[in-house]
């Protein structure tokens, strides 16, 4: 909470300034979006097919060039998570910031009645290459050695306590 009263920091109503702290509204509508997690188990229709071709391109390493989502019913897309406990301070290290991340993209995964089984790509922003291999090793922890194309992109962030940033999307 800021010492205004307001439960919704600054630089969040800066970022997001049409609601930013609430759930967001349909923009053709002005209606709150849905809340309330799907039921269905679209994993259990969905399948998930990797393409890996041998020729004419240059092998993939702990992920992979491409995820055909066959049977998929929602996608989600989910906005870059940083490594932020719930009061919106940053994890310390780089890595209590690549646990929170996770635990953040699980927490909003929930609220959509998925998991990280359902994760079909990820990017990532660091702030630093050199946080290349904990990034690499927290993401297939996360992921249970399961391989998703993914991208990974050194970038300067919005504050420089924030190391790392996670933007996924998932398939249900």
């Amino acid at each position: 909470m800021t010492a205004d009263g307001d439960s919704c920091p600054a630089w969040i109503r800066a970022m997001h300034p049409l609601d930013p702290c609430g759930p967001a509204a349909d923009p053709v509508t002005a209606r709150p979006a849905r809340t309330t997690p799907a039921t269905s188990s679209e994993a259990d229709r969905m399948q998930l097919v990797p393409h890996n071709p041998s020729d004419g391109v240059y092998p993939a390493t702990g992920y992979v060039h491409a995820m055909e989502v066959r049977g998929a019913q929602r996608l989600l897309f989910m906005s870059g998570t940083m490594g932020l406990d719930p009061g919106g301070t940053p994890g310390a290290t780089l890595d209590e910031q690549l646990d929170l991340v996770w635990s953040n993209i699980r927490t909003i995964l929930a609220a959509a009645g998925m998991t990280v089984d359902h994760i079909v790509r990820l990017t990532s922003y660091l702030r630093d290459a050199s946080y290349a291999e904990a990034n690499a090793a927290a993401r297939v922890a996360a992921l249970g050695g399961r391989a998703v194309p993914t991208t990974v992109i050194v970038a300067e962030t919005l504050v420089g306590e924030w190391l790392v940033e996670i933007e996924v999307i998932a398939a249900g």
